[in-house]
């Protein structure tokens, strides 16, 4: 995936970005399983979305109507995954945000 799918790329800054914010702040437990799930989806999507990419690919080599909505849609769900994870991780950060003083002192 990371050799043809450069938003493959995209998700893994993201998911080490993720991750150092979330031993920066020493998120709970808990907190790390909704980001977990939230980092999760996305991949999920994103792997699908490229499985999808290649299957319609190799069904209909011929661009057709058809497979570029259904590309469109896989797509688009990588997009509803992304944003649901983005509402995730504010929802996570937030709290952790306003307890570091040193970051709103300024």
């Amino acid at each position: 995936m990371f050799r043809t799918q450069p938003n493959a790329w995209l998700h893994a800054l993201a998911s080490l970005v993720v991750c150092a914010a979330g031993f920066y702040f020493e998120v709970s437990s808990f907190d790390w399983c909704w980001l977990v799930v939230a980092m999760m989806s996305v991949w999920t999507a994103e792997s699908l979305n490229t499985a999808l990419e290649f299957l319609a690919d190799a069904a209909s080599p011929e661009f057709h109507p058809l497979v570029k909505k259904s590309k469109d849609i896989a797509a688009a769900a990588v997009l509803i995954s992304a944003i649901g994870a983005s509402i995730i991780g504010s929802l996570v950060f937030w709290p952790y945000l306003g307890e570091s003083s040193s970051f709103f002192s300024q």
